[in-house]
């Protein structure tokens, strides 16, 4: 394992972490705290407003005054739907010093899912755009709880109760920090859904604190580095770490859909030293560095998460970044982050060592995400798709078990809000812990490090044996002509363990691999599909797992999620690979 900085000391005293804020406005009053584009100029050019964190300290305590006499006392859950950038910062920053807890809410997850969660969560109050305002006339049911509505645009726009505008109030006197335990709620979290409707995790300040010690540990971010956040949360982290945040030209909700030209112009501009974001943005940037022979010298570190991230693309950046620079994929969920953390450099030395006497990378090995964080206690479990009542350490599985990843750690959430039968399905208790297990599959290796294989949801069971996602699509999309590719599974109504529990994951399936071609032109011509199915077969009747899959489909663009546009939706394209085979 690689020698990591020592973690400095928990906080003493009130653990809220809107502290952070103050601090840096103390200490380092002039920097700027968070950097974004608002429109151009007549000729073209960006225009950029900047705030320091002496500034931005003092805009979100007018807003901590101002909402507190608004009503929203600590405790209140505050549904907060304003895009990425400075007024979210600043707004989120208010309402963690009052002690409120605010819901972070994708509103790209869709009208059902936004319904459903937001009824999930009972928000007492929100703050949000016009068109948020909009959609609680709408879906009265799912805004029920709301009691108070602050509205974020034009005065001129009657909407909600109050407007944003008229709660900065003048500052007379800094806003007192809530004084909170470290146990106390900070924020309700989403996850992407990307197996199911998305679930609202409750955070603690404790959990926020132990997070900012694990980043700075992993990754040696320092005072007064330039960070560009493609994930919007993570510029709440850069207020603790003394970062600037760049706020980049993406829109977080299609983060695929950005354009690498405005991203790289960006960078420079700015001088960014570190970035946190999808390996979807990051394919698309590094094609547009090589092709045009861009490098990008003031890059220290690039993290990249949120889907598994390929080896190629660690070798791209080998060829745009300065030699002292790396990449880094810590590996984690909205439940439980980071787990673990690898740099590419380490990542490709893995694969060359499992590559040793072969002629090519080993997929089957899965995708190597290195070693447990600091204060992270990782162990793999056998499989299983009931709820574990109590922790044994009997549970744990010797290295090289395939099994499902299970964490315990300081940052590591004990509940979803609402969804009492999915925290039972996800905790185990362990005395005055809790452990939770990732839903995903894996193994630890003899170093120690970890694997991944895939979500356990999406494993497909057949009478011979189990195929796993994350090594059959690595082997397949080894072909030049192969974008990705989705392992999904189709009922066979030949019945396995735990039938007639559910009817997805009690009978055998039978595997089916669906392609993305690079070439949609693909797609039009029969001889060409034929061909590219035809290799794709050959390729997996050399290995025993893949050598089972008989039916490849070929479908135009995969379905992804929302947040990263990386994690895959199988089980949609399950649904369509059934119509498909029937039709």
């Amino acid at each position: 394992m690689p020698e990591i900085a020592p973690l400095p000391a928990p906080a003493v005293g009130s653990a809220n972490i809107a502290r952070y804020l103050p601090r840096m406005a103390r200490e380092r009053p002039t920097q700027v705290a968070v950097v974004a584009g608002e429109g151009h100029d007549r000729s073209g050019q960006v225009i950029y407003r900047r705030l320091s964190f002496a500034e931005l300290d003092r805009v979100s305590d007018r807003y901590a005054w101002g909402l507190r006499a608004y009503g929203i006392a600590p405790g209140t859950r505050v549904l907060s739907m304003v895009p990425a950038g400075l007024p979210l910062i600043s707004l989120t920053f208010a309402l963690l010093k009052l002690g409120a807890v605010p819901v972070l809410i994708d509103p790209a997850m869709g009208r059902r899912n936004l319904a459903q969660c937001i009824a999930e969560c009972a928000p007492e109050a929100m703050i949000g755009v016009p068109r948020a305002q909009l959609a609680a006339l709408v879906f009265r049911g799912a805004f029920r709880s709301v009691r108070r509505r602050v509205n974020v645009g034009s005065r001129f726009v009657p909407l909600g109760d109050v407007n944003l505008a008229d709660l900065s109030v003048p500052l007379n006197t800094p806003y007192p920090l809530e004084p909170l335990a470290a146990d106390a709620p900070a924020a309700i979290i989403f996850t992407t859904g990307s197996t199911g409707v998305p679930k609202g995790v409750l955070y603690e300040h404790g959990m926020f604190e132990a997070q900012v010690r694990q980043l700075r540990a992993l990754f040696a971010i320092e005072p007064g580095e330039v960070e560009m956040p493609a994930f919007p949360l993570f510029a709440l982290f850069n207020v603790a770490l003394g970062c600037t945040s760049a706020i980049p030209p993406i829109d977080p909700t299609r983060p695929a859909a950005c354009d690498p030209a405005a991203v790289v112009a960006f960078i420079n501009a700015q001088g960014v030293t570190s970035t946190f974001g999808s390996p979807a943005i990051w394919r698309k940037v590094t094609a547009h560095c090589l092709e045009r022979g861009i490098q990008l010298p003031t890059l220290r570190r690039v993290l990249m998460a949120g889907a598994p991230v390929p080896a190629d693309l660690h070798e791209r950046f080998r060829q745009i970044l300065s030699p002292e620079a790396d990449t880094h994929t810590p590996y984690g969920a909205t439940e439980a982050l980071p787990v673990s953390s690898i740099s590419g450099r380490e990542v490709l030395a893995a694969i060359a060592e499992r590559q040793q006497g072969r002629a090519a990378p080993d997929p089957l090995a899965g995708t190597c995400v290195g070693w447990p964080a600091p204060e992270v206690t990782l162990r793999i479990i056998p499989v299983s798709d009931e709820p574990i009542a109590r922790w044994d350490d009997s549970l744990a599985l010797p290295p090289n078990q395939i099994g499902e990843i299970c964490v315990r750690g300081p940052s590591v959430t004990k509940t979803y809000v609402g969804r009492p039968e999915a925290t039972t399905l996800a905790k185990i208790p362990d005395g005055d812990q809790v452990w939770h297990r990732m839903g995903d599959l894996g193994y630890l290796d003899d170093q120690g490090r970890l694997w991944f294989y895939g979500r356990k949801s999406q494993r497909v069971e057949t009478p011979e044996g189990t195929l796993y996602t994350e090594p059959v699509e690595l082997l397949f999309n080894q072909h030049p002509q192969v974008a990705r590719s989705a392992l999904v599974g189709i009922p066979t109504g030949r019945d396995g363990p735990g039938a007639g529990t559910d009817p997805g994951r009690g009978r055998y399936r039978e595997p089916v691999l669906v392609v993305e071609p690079s070439d949609r032109a693909i797609l039009r011509d029969r001889a060409a599909r034929e061909r590219l199915i035809g290799e794709l077969r050959s390729m997996g009747a050399r290995t025993p797992m893949t050598a089972k899959i008989a039916r490849i489909l070929l479908h135009p663009s995969l379905p992804v999620d929302i947040r990263h546009n990386a994690k895959i939706f199988r089980e949609i394209l399950a649904v369509w690979a059934s119509q498909q085979l029937k039709g």
